[in-house]
């Protein structure tokens, strides 16, 4: 049987090859791991936490040296960070950029897997212009220090606010903010040429603060909504985390700079604040924080960047209780200071993987297999099977003419067979039978004649 690949689906087949192949990891999802607190765990405590979870990354806000070494062989990547008060030195001295890198890279190094340093936060809409003007040269010169000992690889960036788009509704007109563009121009030619990501803290809390609709409110906690279409390319928006994404690409887009990486550096949603505040509560904070994560792992992507996921940060690990601000400032935490979850979101890996063997007297988890819906078209499943049969590592002989699965010489048959190969290869963990929604498991071995359908035990 010859296996072809479809035109057509080939955004089918990106995002069903991405989910199986970042399901284990998902180190698109990240947290923020702010200290402004008295009253926070130790770092070693805060590093066995996060091994326990599936965060892949975590952003400092400095370099603190107690938990860059917590984390070291962890697997986990670090974003550290130069603070606004460093950034006239960074960019007056490359010596104080080398000084900066020996002291807060270096030495950590390669133990510690420091992925992107990021030089200030929300500095462009900060007002200050002399601190602006003095942003670029900050960030070069750091740069050029990691390249002077051959760390290249770690990227530097400067996180914005979404206050540096002045259009953003819909998102297809996203569009900086006139004032802001002549130094962002240069900034996203360094950016391009270093191929570092932009990055933005996107906060669909305060959209929905700015306008307290229940039907807003739907759209910015990812619950059933009639969405709404962006009246510039007719795309239809399920939720206000996706519409601001796009806004910010459609303006990176605007000013030619459409191929940088957006990565959400904060976003999130609190689980209390003052009596006069609307939004905050344990439902809504557990409500935005797990449905972004669904929809992290789902990488079906935005509307305009469709078939991937957005490196994202969440805001926070935990309550920081020193913070100003209202109240609600200091309550955006996913783990409480005694390292339990304050609201579960689906993190923990125990919850996300099931056990390959099972300790002396429990019981073994029943033998399940992967098999298509019952409905679906075959062009659906000959994209799993065209996905499934092109992957390193797969055997397809056994559906090929010969094999002992070859007849019922169908698409139906073959497809069954193969994705159930795949479930099983690759982790047998339920995501691992999606499939865009065009699988399901049962407990049935589906097994025939000569045509054993490969199991746990086989």
């Amino acid at each position: 049987m010859a296996l072809t690949t479809n035109p057509s689906s080939l955004l089918c087949v990106s995002l069903i090859a991405i989910v199986l192949y970042f399901a284990d990891s998902q180190s698109f999802i990240g947290v923020n791991y702010g200290q402004v607190a008295d009253n926070l765990p130790s770092p070693d405590a805060t590093a066995g936490l996060l091994k326990s979870t599936t965060i892949g990354k975590v952003r400092l806000y400095g370099a603190d040296p107690a938990i860059i070494k917590a984390l070291a062989n962890s697997g986990i990547g670090i974003v550290i960070g130069a603070a606004n008060g460093d950034i006239p030195s960074l960019a007056s001295n490359p010596n104080s950029a080398t000084q900066w890198v020996n002291s807060n890279v270096l030495p950590y190094y390669p133990a510690s897997n420091i992925t992107l340093i990021t030089v200030g936060n929300e500095v462009m809409t900060s007002g200050d212009n002399g601190l602006i003007s003095q942003l670029l040269p900050a960030i070069q010169n750091v740069q050029n220090a990691l390249n002077s000992v051959s760390l290249g690889g770690i990227k530097v960036s400067t996180v914005h606010s979404m206050a540096v788009l002045t259009q953003s509704d819909p998102p297809s007109s996203g569009s900086f903010d006139p004032a802001l563009q002549d130094t962002l121009k240069q900034l996203l030619e360094f950016q391009k040429d270093n191929k570092s990501p932009f990055t933005i803290n996107p906060y669909p809390f305060f959209a929905y603060q700015s306008d307290p609709r229940s039907e807003t409110l739907a759209f910015c906690l990812f619950q059933p909504n009639s969405g709404r279409v962006d009246s510039g390319n007719g795309k239809l928006y399920t939720n206000m985390f996706d519409a601001q994404v796009d806004a910010v690409h459609s303006a990176l887009g605007a000013m030619g700079f459409e191929e940088i990486e957006i990565v959400v550096a904060e976003t999130g949603w609190p689980s209390r604040g003052d009596n006069n505040e609307i939004g905050p509560s344990v439902e809504n904070a557990k409500a935005y924080n797990g449905n972004l994560i669904t929809h992290l792992r789902s990488l079906v992507g935005t509307p305009l960047m469709p078939a991937k996921s957005i490196d994202t940060y969440i805001f926070g690990l935990y309550d920081e209780d020193l913070k100003p601000g209202p109240g609600s400032e200091r309550a955006f935490g996913l783990y409480k200071i005694d390292l339990t979850v304050a609201y579960d979101v689906g993190l923990d890996k125990s919850t996300q993987k099931s056990p390959s063997s099972s300790p002396k007297g429990r019981v073994t988890p029943a033998t399940q297999w992967c098999i298509p819906v019952v409905g679906v078209t075959d062009s659906q499943l000959q994209t799993n099977l065209d996905y499934v049969c092109s992957r390193e590592g797969i055997d397809c002989k056994e559906i090929q003419q010969g094999g002992a699965c070859f007849e019922p010489n169908t698409i139906a048959s073959h497809a069954a067979y193969a994705m159930n190969f795949y479930y099983q290869k690759f982790g047998k963990n339920p995501w691992n039978c999606d499939f865009a929604q065009t699988a399901t498991l049962t407990s049935q071995n589906p097994s025939y004649n000569t045509c054993i359908y490969p199991s746990g035990s086989t």
